[in-house]
Formats: structure tokens, C-alpha cells, sequence
């Protein structure tokens, strides 16, 4: 038989997939993937039901229903004071992955080069490499995860079309200052190029951090393709429902790529998070204050059983080095590890990286869950290690 796609026959399970599987075959609390144990606020759940009811659930619109793009709109402008057209630079997707794709599609033709920094979401590299596009590499290093300006100035090139970027940042918890988002600026001002910019945990920052969008930046509101999730930001993320702002010069591809992949998304889904964009102030400090508290309770118990914990300031996740555990494997090795023994599951960091000698001692923990699952993760991972007594910690056979 003819062989399928190159691409993707070379392409391994995510390792969220086989994490996950590891984790129901042994019976471990999964900390690996990144969605809460609990549901999201009931006036949006509420507000989906009642709209299934409705007599409105044939094909809404393609670019996503009025209610919807006007309070993404308002939603634009109550946080970040951008003023936006609900009609024109407003484009609703089945998720923020798909959002991602439809910008991609919509900027980059087979032979451009598009900016990635690494480490990064699974999906970015195979997106761009099936559209024909050509990734250019760009590494955060831990422990502090700065913006190499050099390397990254580098990157760009006379073939440069987009960089496409996560802040806050997954699985790094960073947020981008407004002086690294910037110098990004610059360079993009210098290319003439686009950004794609991955803002789903716009919401969910700690410590008095705040998220920056780069589309509020001098020169970038007509380069930037901003987007957001339900999903993360009401804990809803089976909804799979995202939406991009975008200028209006940009909006008309977004939606042609966006009607070949999914064409339109659940009426009543949309209509549900209409009512969640429209809350009050108080629920999403509410959102962060709470997730700050889980941080603090997962960081400060891993740090008492000796990993090593790094800075989060944005997002679900806790990245830890387990070298002073003293494990002798790889990240992928201590994660399969502590899922069978310890019976808790994270994920390798390198699972993040695409370029080789990616570091290779570091594991990602969710706090996204009940206080009580994460005290009983806790418990486990404190009794494992004990286990071990003075013993060096080796990796799981297989």
C-alpha cells in the first residue's frame, strides 16, 4: 500500500496520552495533565444547558455567535484596553488548539520560517511543519527561563513570517515582562512579520504578576493574533471553545482556515461563556487567588520532600528537579517511575523540547486539583521517597 503521511506516521503518541494510560493502569493520582477535578462556575454551566433548549442549535455562525464575539470584545477592553470590533476581528474556534492551527494557516505559506520558543506546546512544531513552513528553534534555559535576545534576534530572518508564543507559559509558569515582549516587538517591527500569540492562562497569574498582551504594544495591533480558551480560563476545558482577536485585515483568513477544520463550534457552549467573559472583577482575581493557594500548598510540600522547585508565576504547572532526590535516569524514566512505585504522575519536561540535549532532569507538576488529591500526592511521593531510606532512587525497569 502507498505509505500515509510522512509527518504524522512519524509522529509518537503525545506523552500526555501514554502518561495518562500509565497512570489508570497503576492506579496514581495523575498531576500530569493539565485540567482541573472540578467543575467551572455554574451560571456558565447553567447558561449552556438553558441554551440547548432554546431552539437555536443548528449551524451558528462561522466566525462564532454575536453574544460571544461581543464579549470577547468587551472582555478586550475591560482588561487590556483594546478596542475591538465584534463583527470583524473576532473569530470563536473548537479550542484553543485549533486556534492555534487557524493562525498558523491563515499567515504562513510552505518555505516560511516561523519563530518557536522552546520549551513549547506539542502542537506547535507539527503545525507548523505540515503547513510547509520552515520552525526556527529559540531555547529558554532553567532554572530562570530568560529570553535569550541574542539567539532569538538570530532566529529571525529575511523568510521570517510569525512567531508564535505562550505566555503565561507552559509548562514554565513564566510570564513575559513588558521589556522581553518589547524587545519581541522590535524584532517583528523589524521583519515586518505576525504574532501568534497562545494566551489561555491570561488569567491565571500569581504573585502579583500581571499578563501583558503583546497586542497592547506600539505597532503590534495589527500584527498580533491573540488568543484565549474557556477552557482554562472556567475550568471547562471538555468545552473546547477558543477565541482569537485579530485585526480586521487578518480576521477574513483566520476564518476561511477555522470554516476548513471545524467550520463552527456548539451554539450553546458559546452562549454559555458569553456569560462567563461578562463577569464580575471579583471572579477571576477570585480564579487566580485560589490556583496561587494550590501552587503554594503542591510547591511547598515538594520542596519539604526534597525536590528542587522552580519559580511559577503563570499557568497549572510546577516545574521540579529531582536530582536532589538523588535519581540516576532521565525525566522520562523518574516520571514512569514515581507513576508505578509512588503511584503519581507528572510529565517529562523534555517532552516540551523539539531540539536535541534538551534538559533532561526536570518534571512538570499540575496543581489544577482538589486540595485533597494534591495532599494525598503529596503523601504518596513523601512515602516513596522514605521507602528508598538512604538508597540511591533508580529507574523503573522497562
Amino acid at each position: 500500500m502507498q505509505p500515509q503521511n510522512s509527518l504524522l506516521s512519524a509522529t509518537g503518541t503525545t506523552i500526555f496520552t501514554v502518561m495518562s494510560a500509565l497512570a489508570v493502569q497503576h492506579g496514581a493520582i495523575n498531576l500530569g495533565q493539565g485540567f482541573p477535578d472540578y467543575d467551572g462556575p455554574e451560571d456558565v454551566i447553567e447558561a449552556a444547558a438553558a441554551a440547548l433548549k432554546d431552539g437555536r442549535n443548528q449551524y451558528p455562525p462561522l466566525t462564532g455567535v454575536p453574544e460571544l464575539r461581543q464579549a470577547v470584545a468587551a472582555h478586550n477592553r475591560r482588561f487590556y484596553g483594546l478596542e475591538v470590533d465584534p463583527n470583524a476581528e473576532v473569530v470563536v474556534t473548537s479550542g484553543a488548539t485549533e486556534a492555534i492551527t487557524a493562525c498558523l494557516m491563515a499567515v504562513l505559506n510552505p518555505g516560511d520560517e516561523c519563530v518557536l520558543i522552546e520549551p513549547l506546546y506539542d502542537t506547535y512544531l507539527p503545525v507548523v511543519k505540515m503547513l510547509g513552513a520552515v520552525p526556527k528553534l529559540v531555547r529558554l534555559n532553567p532554572p530562570d527561563w530568560a529570553l535569550p535576545r541574542a539567539e532569538l534576534a538570530a532566529a529571525f530572518g529575511p523568510k521570517t513570517k510569525a512567531i508564535l508564543f505562550n505566555t503565561p507559559m507552559n509548562p514554565t509558569g513564566k510570564v513575559f515582562t513588558n521589556a522581553e515582549l518589547a524587545f519581541i516587538a522590535s524584532l517583528i517591527e523589524k521583519h515586518d512579520c505576525y504574532a501568534i500569540c497562545d494566551e489561555v492562562y491570561e488569567h491565571l497569574t500569581f504573585d502579583g504578576w500581571k499578563h501583558i498582551p503583546l497586542m497592547t504594544l506600539p505597532g503590534m495591533r495589527e500584527r498580533s493574533l491573540r488568543i484565549g480558551s474557556a477552557g482554562k480560563t472556567f475550568s471547562l476545558t471538555g468545552w473546547k471553545v477558543g477565541y482569537i482577536t485579530c485585526d480586521r485585515s487578518l480576521a477574513p483568513n483566520v476564518a476561511k482556515a477555522h470554516q476548513n477544520l471545524t467550520f463552527t463550534t456548539p451554539p450553546n457552549l458559546q452562549r454559555g461563556v458569553a456569560v462567563g467573559l461578562m463577569k464580575d472583577d471579583a471572579y477571576f482575581e477570585g480564579l487566580s487567588t485560589r490556583l496561587q493557594a494550590r501552587r503554594d500548598r503542591l510547591a511547598a510540600g515538594l520542596a519539604e520532600i526534597g525536590f528542587g522547585v522552580l519559580e511559577t508565576r503563570g499557568s497549572y504547572f510546577i516545574t521540579t528537579d529531582f536530582r536532589p532526590l538523588g535519581f540516576n535516569g532521565d525525566d522520562v524514566a523518574f516520571c514512569r517511575t514515581i507513576t508505578e512505585e509512588a503511584k503519581v504522575t507528572a510529565i517529562p519536561v523534555t517532552a516540551f523540547y523539539a531540539s536535541e540535549e534538551a534538559p533532561s532532569h526536570y518534571a512538570r507538576f499540575a496543581f489544577c486539583k482538589g486540595e485533597a488529591v494534591l495532599d494525598e500526592a503529596l503523601d504518596r511521593l513523601r512515602a516513596w521517597v522514605a521507602s528508598r531510606g538512604g538508597r540511591q532512587l533508580t529507574a523503573a525497569a522497562g
